[in-house]
């Protein structure tokens, strides 16, 4: 789509919203962020002109979302969990898929606890978790040091306590590393599928949206390496794509894994795998 309508300065905010070219959410939330209104603000304050920095600034988020790019890399927020998270283009953009491995880790996660989250990106699982139950031990990995310095600067903004590591997955665990829980959202999709070349993934890190092999080499390695940081009983909880959970749940039981079954997301796709590593 085209932008015709270019936001002038000396535009009522109200005016404003009505002339740009997005869905009304997406108009409000660049609004808001080029403004610095609040939503409430956009009603109450309808009739304040727009300055030029402003019309300009909110011209330019305009076209960058008509250029496809994600509203939540455009504003540099995303809310997950009831949490506020930066992202960047270093970072997968939390998506509410995710907050089901959150519910289930913490439904299974004891008392003082020892949680890792694996391939963290921007946080969002180990953040979810360690602010919701402060007396669990959380740590948190991730290849990226660009990642990490995103999931760092949410754990702080969030009040969590997470212990971050830089590491190719089991890499800097040592033999003492060992957890009552392990979840992992790592990339699973094909090489090639045609997904990556779509919305918002094409502006996404590839290294973490797809494995560039067959989308279950990570969901591989994790399974095959958990059993060496797992306390027996502990469980293994992997997020995965819309068709994988037949092929999670057989590498899981042929690792020896009990319980093993899969959950289904708000979408009713099944989307988490576990088990519990054998004793």
């Amino acid at each position: 789509m085209a932008m015709t309508t270019q936001v002038q300065a000396g535009t009522a905010v109200g005016r404003a919203l009505a002339l740009l070219p997005l869905d009304a959410l997406e108009n409000r939330i660049l609004l808001c962020h080029a403004t610095g209104l609040s939503r409430v603000q956009l009603i109450t304050q309808a009739e304040r002109a727009l300055g030029a920095d402003e019309a300009a600034r909110l011209n330019d988020l305009v076209r960058r979302r008509l250029a496809g790019e994600p509203i939540a890399y455009i504003v540099g927020r995303r809310e997950f969990f009831g949490l506020d998270f930066a992202v960047n283009d270093a970072v997968l953009i939390p998506r509410p898929d995710t907050e089901l491995i959150v519910e289930l880790a913490l439904e299974r996660l004891a008392p003082q606890g020892r949680l890792l989250d694996m391939g963290t990106g921007s946080g969002a699982i180990a953040v979810a978790v360690a602010h919701t139950r402060p007396d669990a031990a959380v740590t948190a990995l991730d290849v990226s040091a660009a990642a990490l310095d995103v999931a760092r600067a949410n754990a702080a903004h969030n009040g969590a306590r997470v212990r971050f590591l830089q590491s190719d997955w089991f890499a800097a665990l040592g033999a003492a590393d060992q957890f009552d829980l392990i979840a992992s959202n790592p990339p699973y999709i094909a090489a090639g599928d045609a997904h990556l070349a779509q919305g918002d993934l094409r502006f996404e890190p590839a290294s973490a949206l797809t494995d560039h092999a067959d989308g279950l080499s990570a969901l591989r390695t994790i399974v095959d390496g958990a059993q060496a940081h797992l306390l027996p009983g502990a469980w293994l909880l992997l997020e995965h794509g819309y068709d994988q959970a037949a092929a999670v749940r057989t590498l899981l039981q042929a690792r020896g894994y009990t319980a093993v079954q899969s959950w289904r997301d708000l979408g009713d796709i099944e989307r988490v795998t576990g088990g519990k590593a054998p004793a």
